[in-house]
């Protein structure tokens, strides 16, 4: 038995002697029951044994047959046994299963109480469902098999005892034996049992965050050192597999010298055994106790308590175990590394007045407020995906300059995108703030958002239409020297020649992703919006042609904010914030490597 279990024992066994105290009547009827199953394996083996020796070997038939009959209405009694016991085990089963539901639905509804650890109680639907119906069927179970085991043993030993005591002497050593080496492996296999589950989560684990993040570790060049990690794991998971393999075949062999050995041995005993006065009638009645009782009931009993046992204990544990400490919610510590500007909140200006409904009068509005204010501006803003659900960003504080090339980095699914479409208006925050030039962007309405910020995202938009059009699709008026100069800046003339020039129709279906985002790209370029947002906008193009892009649309007049495919673009960046679920630190590339560990994974191969 691990330290663990040697614990959870003894936190578990004051409850559990208060919880059978309570219920002595039940306990009593149930081992009547049992000795009545005591009685009935004693009488089969003994009745067999006389059926032989009185009956057929002594020449009286009508004898012997009387005695099978006894055996066979001993046989029988034990539909009617069975019934009786299994009524008792409900009343011992069912309050067990009563009393966990109840302590864990006051264990949650303390948690949530004024003045409890507060926090979300996650485990309360599998402690009321999976956990409370494991606890009840092991317990079922090892009642059943240790009282069976008991009684029947005791039944079966004492028939042996009965017939000859020189049976005892052969069927005993073989019979203790293979117990006691079961017990030996009890602890030691309950250990290899932990280790091995723990490398097979570890493993799992492992294997789940690989896969999230595959695009990381191929645009960050970290692949080789994910996969020799995930080799180690798998080397450990084997390990710990053949350690539990070599474990469950000494468990085995246990169980065939307690199983086997005794039938054996009274074998190759019958010789010594008939020499010391033992029948025929009484060696039979011995194969009958083994084979019948002893052993069958020894078997389950093993296998009981190498699987019930260890289920029941841990659940048991879970359940009636002390309440952790709840953890503590992530948060993003942000401090003046993320502040490029004075952390003084500009003063509250007023909405502009209504006039004349004009298609320019969202931008003029904008540019008259967004004088001194920063390009970006994000106040405690913490957003979750359910009442639930841990926050996706935590009481986010950002501030970026106007004409600053932001780089966001971080694992995937950290929440990177989600910081883009919180800048962008198109999703609200849980709580806190979000500011684009001075403007709160929740709620506004689309028109005064377009005239703020372009969103390019993964998956390019290319509509039918010409190819000027698809350029100049947020911006009415380019001249043909501006969309030449973007055409060319972005390494898109070669496309575009392809097509048959600006006038030429475009077939979206016929453009490769890397083809759809460049015709995105240069239509943001040409946006008169002041920010940018790219949200991974450059995933589909070689290396070569992000840094291009990525050049063009730092040169632009106005505020970039990129959520980085590669890492490169941290390096070509201004300032680069990097997200990890529990801080968030930004700096520049040199600045991040000294004091981000997660930076200096992500960017490891660029070290020497």
């Amino acid at each position: 038995m691990t330290s663990t279990e040697a614990g959870a024992l003894r936190r578990l066994a004051p409850p559990a002697r208060r919880f059978l105290a309570h219920r002595k009547g039940v306990l009593i009827r149930l081992a009547l029951w049992s000795l009545a199953e005591s009685g009935q394996a004693f009488l089969v083996g003994h009745a067999v044994a006389r059926s032989v020796d009185e009956g057929f070997l002594a020449g009286d038939p009508r004898r012997g047959l009387l005695w099978l009959g006894v055996a066979l209405v001993a046989v029988l009694s034990g539909a009617r046994v069975v019934r009786g016991v299994f009524a008792q085990l409900a009343g011992v089963t069912e309050p067990l299963r009563d009393g966990l539901v109840r302590h864990a639905v006051d264990r949650s509804m303390a948690r949530a109480a004024p003045g409890g650890p507060g926090g979300t109680d996650r485990a309360a639907v599998s402690r009321l469902t999976n956990q409370v119906e494991i606890a009840r069927d092991s317990f079922a179970g090892l009642v059943l098999t240790l009282r069976s085991f008991v009684f029947t043993a005791a039944g079966a030993l004492l028939g042996l005892l009965s017939l000859h005591p020189a049976l005892l002497v052969v069927v005993l050593p073989p019979l203790a034996a293979g117990l006691a080496l079961f017990l030996v492996t009890l602890r030691p296999m309950a250990a290899a049992q932990r280790r091995a589950l723990a490398a097979d989560e570890a493993l799992g684990e492992h294997a789940a965050s690989a896969r999230a993040a595959l695009r990381d570790l191929t645009a960050c060049g970290t692949g080789p050192g994910a996969e020799r990690h995930g080799a180690d794991l798998v080397a450990d998971a084997a390990a710990a597999a053949r350690t539990l393999a070599g474990w469950a075949a000494v468990r085995t062999a246990a169980l065939g010298v307690a199983g086997h050995l005794p039938v054996l041995a009274l074998l190759v005993a019958v010789e010594w055994l008939r020499g010391h006065g033992v029948s025929v009638g009484a060696l039979l009645g011995a194969f009958t106790y083994l084979v019948q009782s002893l052993l069958p009931a020894l078997h389950t009993l093993m296998t009981a308590l190498g699987a019930a046992g260890s289920r029941l204990l841990v659940v048991l544990d879970r359940i009636l175990g002390p309440e952790p400490e709840p953890e503590p919610e992530p948060e993003l510590e942000l401090g003046s590394g993320l502040e490029s500007e004075p952390a003084s909140e500009p003063e509250p200006e007023p909405e502009p007045e209504s006039g004349p409904s004009t298609a320019s009068a969202p931008a003029a509005a904008f540019a008259v407020h967004t004088a001194a204010a920063p390009a970006v501006e994000l106040r405690s803003v913490t957003l979750s995906y359910g009442v639930r659900a841990e926050p996706v960003l935590d009481a986010l504080d950002l501030r970026v300059a106007p004409g600053e090339h932001l780089a966001v980095v971080g694992p995937s699914g950290i929440g990177k995108s989600t910081l883009t479409r919180l800048v962008a208006g198109t999703l609200a925050p849980s709580r806190g703030e979000v500011r684009v030039a001075g403007r709160v962007v929740t709620g506004r309405p689309a028109a005064e958002l377009a005239a703020l910020r372009v969103l390019v995202p993964q998956d390019a938009y290319v509509f039918s239409g010409t190819v000027g059009d698809n350029l100049a699709y947020l911006r009415t008026d380019p001249s043909p020297a501006e969309l030449d100069a973007a055409v060319e800046a972005f390494g898109l003339a070669p496309l575009v020649e392809r097509l048959g020039g600006l006038d030429a129709t475009v077939r979206p279906a016929e453009l490769s992703p890397g083809e759809r985002q460049l015709v995105a790209l240069v239509r943001a370029y040409l946006s008169p919006a002041p920010l940018l947002l790219l949200d991974e906008a450059t995933c589909h193009l070689d290396p070569a042609s992000e840094a291009r892009a990525e050049k063009a649309l730092a040169g632009r007049s106005g505020t970039l904010v990129v959520v980085a495919h590669r890492l490169s673009s941290a390096v070509r960046a201004d300032r680069t914030l990097v997200l990890d679920g529990i801080r968030a630190q930004s700096g520049t590339h040199a600045e991040l490597l000294g004091r981000s560990p997660l930076y200096r994974d992500l960017t490891g191969h660029w070290n020497s």
